[in-house]
């Protein structure tokens, strides 16, 4: 029997691989440790079985030194971050502690247990990074390769680039067994409704505008959390020590099309369903107009990066990784996930206007 850590496991995408995890490894000890800020919610795994929840923080050097070496953790899975682009144009300093001193934190905490006890024991750091360290693609310019050269944009990214550098050179110099994906923009059950589909989700429901940034043609590939969730655990139980790993979710689209897609799921729910204008009378689709009536155009954003496209062919040579959700389909199941959970997204969204 192994025994997981799995920093940030009540926030996004963390509460959703805690989930997979629990599922495909019935036998594993699984600790989630998160800070429980405004991105996490005990509310997200609460209902997961034999899953033990460590309120703390990951820059926490004695508590995550302990924890490895008392319970006997075999294997880290980083997903603790601040991850909010416009959060950190405005407040840069919480992503450098968070997403570059925390790491470092852990993998120091990791060397403790790992390395400098000598007992040799397999282990494994799995370190949770974007695809918004590449930077900006130009229209007409091949997809993120794995050695593309990193070039953030943002604060956020800058953080990120440096943590993923970090990782690599605790393997590099000491020989820890690290593991790093890059991943495209998520989207899937428990995403805070303050990144773009939730938002735009919950904003519809509530007969608000829908805020676009500038022109809306900002192209991203989008990945359904599900699918990123099977990809990690490929990685974890199968890659080689030190290998990187693009993942990509194989639907680049302009954020006007993500809209205008996500607007017609929406409508065809209320369709099928005359009960929802009962749930959600202010909703566009309730009155009967077209949820894409509510559609604006905002500023756009300071360093706004123009495109990101991934090339996740290493993952699928490698590893034999297939993706089960296609654009379509995911947005189909997100926007089901958002209509049946409306206590979930309500609370979040108190909570986050309390904090």
């Amino acid at each position: 029997m192994s025994a997981i850590l799995i920093t940030g496991g009540a926030g996004f995408i963390g509460a959703n691989f805690v989930r997979r995890w629990r599922a495909t490894h019935p036998q594993d000890e699984v600790l989630v440790l998160d800070a429980l800020t405004y991105a996490g919610h005990r509310e997200s795994i609460e209902d997961v079985a034999d899953v033990e929840l460590i309120v703390g923080d990951i820059g926490d050097f004695k508590l995550v030194s302990s924890l490895l070496l008392d319970r006997n953790i075999d294997r880290i899975v980083h997903f603790a971050a601040e991850s909010h682009v416009d959060r950190s144009i405005h407040g840069p300093d919480i992503f450098i502690a968070t997403n570059v001193m925390g790491t470092l934190n852990l993998l120091k905490s990791a060397k403790k247990a790992w390395l400098d006890s000598g007992t040799g024991r397999p282990h494994r750091f799995h370190h949770i990074s974007t695809d918004e360290v590449y930077g900006s693609l130009a229209p007409d310019a091949p997809a993120f390769r794995e050695d593309t050269p990193y070039a953030p944009n943002s604060p956020y990214s800058a953080s990120k680039a440096g943590s993923d550098h970090i990782v690599r050179a605790y393997h590099s110099t000491y020989g820890l067994d690290v593991t790093t994906s890059n991943c495209s923009n998520n989207y899937g059950p428990y995403q805070l409704p303050e990144k773009l589909i939730p938002l735009f989700l919950t904003n519809a429901l509530h007969g608000k505008g829908l805020p676009i940034y500038g022109d809306g043609q900002h192209r991203r590939d989008w990945l359904h959390v599900s699918d990123h969730c099977r990809a990690i655990e490929s990685i974890i139980d199968h890659a080689s020590a030190g290998e990187t790993y693009n993942i990509g979710g194989g639907a680049e689209l302009a954020n006007l099309d993500l809209i205008d897609r996500l607007c017609t799921v929406m409508d065809r729910a209320f369709a099928a369903d005359p009960s929802l204008a009962e749930a959600f009378p202010a909703a566009a689709a309730a009155k009967g107009d077209p949820t894409a009536s509510l559609k604006t155009h905002i500023e756009d954003r300071l360093g706004h990066d123009r495109r990101y496209a991934v090339d996740d062919s290493k993952l699928v040579k490698d590893l034999g990784f297939e993706r089960a959700y296609t654009i379509d389909d995911g947005l189909e199941q997100t926007v089901r996930w958002y209509l049946d959970n409306a206590a979930w997204w309500r609370a979040v969204s108190a909570q986050q206007k309390m904090d």
